[in-house]
């Protein structure tokens, strides 16, 4: 599957998602997709919000929670 893509969003707010990541999410009959506006991005991700707040704490791990903490060495960015 790849890993990167074009979806067309309709009128009314409809998008399609490709028969591969519909096959690999196990959405061929449907179902829920949570998500997480970004500012400039939108991560999807099957099943829903919760499942996708459960994906991204499991990914975070202490020290990538200490680098936020700490600005990624931006010192502006580290006291807002």
């Amino acid at each position: 599957m790849s890993s990167t893509g074009t979806l067309k969003v309709s009128s009314r707010g409809q998008m399609s998602l490709p028969a591969t990541a519909r096959h690999r999410w196990g959405l061929d009959e449907g179902g829920e997709v949570g998500y997480l506006h970004l500012g400039g991005a939108l991560l999807l991700i099957p099943g829903n919000v919760e499942k996708l707040r459960a994906e991204l704490l499991a990914a975070i791990t202490d020290e990538i929670w200490e680098q936020a903490a700490a600005g990624f060495g931006d010192p502006d960015l580290a006291s807002e």
